[in-house]
Formats: structure tokens, sequence, C-alpha cells
């Protein structure tokens, strides 16, 4: 049974009635104070203070302060006049435990709307913090790519005006050695009209007689032929039962077919300069833009490689890593799907590429939360390189996510 405090003290105005509660040596963090409209209880253990009051006051303005050894609690009036008394002068227990159900039930939802407000305060807060910043972010992203654009423009015009001194340059050149051979043709013709006749020049402005030297000189036609060539048989350290030779084989036939398939005639194209049309070249220009962090670039020269050959299965690759890196995810997915179908059949050769292919789809397919596709594309690697620790924890991390397991 708690002790009833009666010690207590009030004072009223017109408006505002003031009630102060001895504490007792109790503590700020101990007492629970619980305020409505007509009911106030002042709770610190073992002590208790009920007042039921005499008139309704306005709880929405009611404050409490705990301090000095005394709870002072102010309770705005709802109407102003002087109260005669501060509680209910009456006895009757059923009345009063309906007061204080209903009280407490006010508390509760008084309790549970400030919760509530305050949930959808916070919420709002992080929207507006989260809106802030993907729209910083956005701006950032404009303004680098503005300076990427910018750049490559610069760059694109830098080029084309080389290309147009060089074009000039080489135009330039080729006119002046025709002038020189016109030239040295005319100083001959002349040379030889000085020399009284004697020597006897061809349409071409050479003497007949250096003309039959010169034929005489000349080596006889060779012999057409045929000559022999026999390669080195490729050894593979595999046992007979494990072998795939066969495999192997188709995948160094692929491999050359894929270098003899450029397909240099496309109209565009023909602009370019000789190592622009060349495969090769323009996948180590696009592995150089990758690692200088210009994604962009990258991307243009592998697709211009593929558009030259479409067999090489390290350009489908390569540009899927850019699409990871600019969020392309759909494009890298399709990228490292085309590339693993290039690298078959499946060999020790290509192993280490169809490892990449299938890390860049599982990491897209991940971003894109489809978590179940991505751990397929892992175990999928784990399976051509079982050793990896890497594979092995991140597609742990993938299981404990589907299985809602993950920190």
């Amino acid at each position: 049974m708690p002790l009833i405090v009666t010690d207590f003290s009030w004072t009223q105005t017109d408006s505002t009635v003031y009630i102060s509660v001895p504490l007792k040596g109790a503590t700020a963090g101990k007492v629970d104070i619980l305020s409505t409209d007509e009911y106030i209880k002042v709770h610190y253990p073992p002590y208790l203070f009920e007042a039921f009051l005499f008139e309704p006051v306005d709880d929405v303005k009611s404050t409490a302060r705990v301090g000095n050894g005394a709870a002072v609690i102010s309770l705005p009036k709802r109407t102003n006049k002087v109260w005669e008394h501060l509680m209910l002068a009456t006895n009757d227990k059923e009345k009063k435990k309906e007061i204080r159900e209903r009280a407490l039930l006010k508390y509760q939802e008084k309790l549970s709307l400030e919760s509530k407000s305050k949930a959808e305060k916070q919420h709002a807060d992080k929207k507006y913090a989260l809106e802030t910043m993907m729209k910083l972010e956005q701006e950032e992203r404009e303004s680098i790519q503005k300076m990427k654009d910018t750049e490559r423009e610069k760059t694109t015009a830098e080029l084309a005006a080389w290309q147009l001194r060089q074009k000039q340059k080489s135009e330039e050149e080729a006119q002046q050695k025709l002038q020189n051979k016109v030239k040295a043709v005319t100083e001959k013709q002349e040379k030889g009209c000085s020399d009284g006749g004697k020597v006897k020049l061809n349409p071409r402005g050479h003497s007949a007689g250096n003309s039959r030297k010169k034929q005489a000189d000349l080596p006889a036609p060779r012999h057409a032929g045929n000559i022999q060539v026999t390669f080195t048989p490729r050894v593979f350290p595999t046992a007979l039962r494990e072998s795939r030779v066969a495999e192997e084989e188709e995948w160094l036939q692929k491999q050359a077919e894929s270098r003899r398939a450029v397909n240099a005639d496309v109209e565009e194209l023909k602009d370019l300069k000789e190592e622009q049309r060349n495969p090769d070249w323009l996948k180590d220009k696009g592995d150089k833009c990758f690692v200088t962090g210009d994604y962009l670039g990258a991307v243009n020269a592998y697709s211009l490689a593929i558009r030259l050959n479409r067999k090489i299965p390290a350009l489908f690759s390569n540009r899927s890593a850019c699409h990871l890196k600019l969020r392309n995810l759909h494009k890298a997915i399709e990228d490292s799907s085309q590339a693993l179908d290039l690298l078959t059949p499946p060999v020790a050769a290509n192993a280490a590429a169809r490892v990449r292919a299938h890390v860049r789809r599982g990491s897209a397919f991940c971003q894109l939360q489809l978590y179940t596709e991505g751990l397929q594309d892992y175990q999928a690697a784990l399976k051509i390189d079982p050793h990896s620790d890497a594979l092995q924890a991140d597609a742990q991390r993938l299981r404990d996510i589907i299985q809602g397991t993950a920190d």
C-alpha cells in the first residue's frame, strides 16, 4: 500500500491553480507525474499524491517542475473563476475509480499521439535529409558530367584539328614530291639536249641504252612451288581419362577465328586511321581509360572494337565492368552474358575470364536486389575457382541476406 501524501499546499488565481507536493527526499528521476483535465497523480515510491480536481483544467497547457524538494504543478483553468475546493468533496470509490481509469486512458492516448507525431516528424526529417542529399549528389554528378563533356569536346576538336593539319601536310608533301620529280625530269631532258643529241631518250626521259642495260641486269622469274610446313603437336598434361583436348582445340580455333573476323568495311569507320580500326588497339585504349576513371571513354572504345569484331569475349566483359561503374546495371548483365556465351567451350585457358564475367553479372544482379540470381552467378564462379576466399565470403553474405540473417 502506498503512503498517501496529505501535507501538500495549493493556491489559485482566477485563471490558474498551483499545487506544491513535497517529495520527501525523492530524486527527480524517480518522480512519476500524470496530469489530465480532471485528475492529477504524483507518485514517488512509497508516496502517492492524487487529486480529483474540482473543475476541469486545460491539460495541454499544464506544466510541472521538479526541484528544491517539491513538485510544483501549474494548471490553467478552463473558466476564470475561483474554486471553492481543490478536489471533489466525495468519498465515492466507484466514481474515483472511473475518473482514474478515464484519466489513465486519456494519458495513454496522449502518449500514443505524441509518439506517432514524433515518429512522423523523424520520418519527415529523414526524408528531407535524404532528398537534400540526393539533390546535392545529382548536382555534383551533373557538374562532373559537364566537366567531362567539355573536356571531351575540347579533345575531339583538338584531334579533328590535328587530323586536318596532318592531311594538309601530307597533301603538301605529295605536291612537293611531284614538283621535284617533274623538275628532275625536265633538267635531265635539258641536259640530254645540251649534249648534242648523242643520247636518245625514251618517252619516260631515260636513254635507250640505259633501259636495255637495266633490262639485261634483271634476274629471271622465280619458279613456282609449295613449301610444306609441319607443326609440333600440342601436348596436354591432363590425364587421358580427364583429357579435354577436343574442347581446348575448339577454343583455340575459335580464338584464331575471332582474330580474323574483323569487319573494317563499316562506312562510318573508313575515315579512321589504321590503328583505330584495330580491335586490339581499341581494347588497350579502353583499358587505359578504365584505369584513369574515364568509364564513358572506355565504353566508347570497347563499343567501337565490338563493331569491328563481335567475337572477342574480353571486349564484352570489360564493357560490362564499365557499365557497373556507371550504374548501367541491365547493360552490365547483358554484356556479361554475351561474354559467357563466347567463352565456350569451358576450358582452363578461359577459366579466369569466366570467373570475372560471372562475378560482374552477379554484382549487377545484387545491386538490383535480385540476390537469388546474384548468388547463382557467385556459385558458378566458385565452381570454377573453389579456393577463392573472397568468392566464398561474398556467396555466404548473399545466403545470409536471402535467409534474413544478415547484420
